[in-house]
């Protein structure tokens, strides 16, 4: 991953990081969404969303109202 990549935030449920790169990617900011989910153990790990770090705060603003 280059370096202008940014977590924007991670969570244990993974459909909320791929809702998130949805809503992102329909507003024009391109996200990566990487699942850091242990595959024997689902119970750890969590799932990671990153975009590029010129669109953090418009990134922010989109994505508000699914973090917990």
């Amino acid at each position: 991953m280059e370096k202008d990549w940014v977590k924007l935030f991670s969570t244990d449920r993974p459909y909320q990081a791929e809702l998130a790169r949805q809503i992102l990617e329909e507003n024009g900011i391109q996200a990566v969404v990487i699942n850091k989910k242990d595959s024997s153990y689902l119970m750890f790990g969590e799932t990671e969303v990153y975009v590029n770090q010129d669109e953090v705060i418009k990134a922010k603003q989109l994505i508000k109202t699914l973090e917990p």
